[in-house]
């Protein structure tokens, strides 16, 4: 997942979510994004769930260019991370992030975020609140082809219900 010599210029991407409108938002930026396992970290002393992975700038790619870029998420105000189908003992293992969605509980702001990967996998984050960062990190670098998704088949049934 090393990134290739020939970096690109673009700006870099820095967006803050308040709410489940903005975390929509992250989540189209983060579609096919590609995360090692070992670069996802729980900290509940601070209650913040964080990664780093590389995604797909589909913003670009609506310009004609094909990149990826290295880039941090984090969500603050964590208070349990449950995960499914995450092979925690295998830190090189890569995750293809799909999309990250909000439900409010009963008495919202708090609720689940969920962050769903394909093969089934997804990470649910209760929070107290919708309260995350994304940042680009570092040059993007050009890639062969934009991500290509199967919409053949469907999501299995532990999928849709999520951890």
């Amino acid at each position: 997942m090393e990134p290739p010599s020939r970096p690109c210029s673009a700006p870099a991407l820095r967006l803050h979510a308040l709410d489940s409108e903005d975390l929509s938002l992250l989540s189209a930026h983060l579609q096919d994004a590609l995360v090692r396992v070992g670069d996802i970290a729980f900290i509940p002393d601070k209650r913040r769930f964080a990664m780093v992975g590389s995604r797909f700038d589909w913003a670009a790619e609506l310009d004609g260019r094909l990149e990826r870029c290295r880039c941090g998420l984090h969500f603050e105000g964590v208070q349990r991370v449950r995960c499914q189908r995450v092979a925690r003992d295998q830190p090189d293992a890569i995750l293809e992030l799909l999309a990250v969605t909000f439900e409010p509980d009963a008495e919202p702001p708090s609720g689940v975020i969920r962050l769903y990967f394909a093969g089934g996998a997804s990470i649910a984050l209760e929070v107290e609140c919708v309260e995350a960062q994304l940042c680009d990190m570092g040059p993007r670098w050009k890639v062969a082809a934009r991500p290509i998704h199967d919409f053949s088949g469907e999501l299995d049934e532990d999928a849709r219900r999520g951890p």
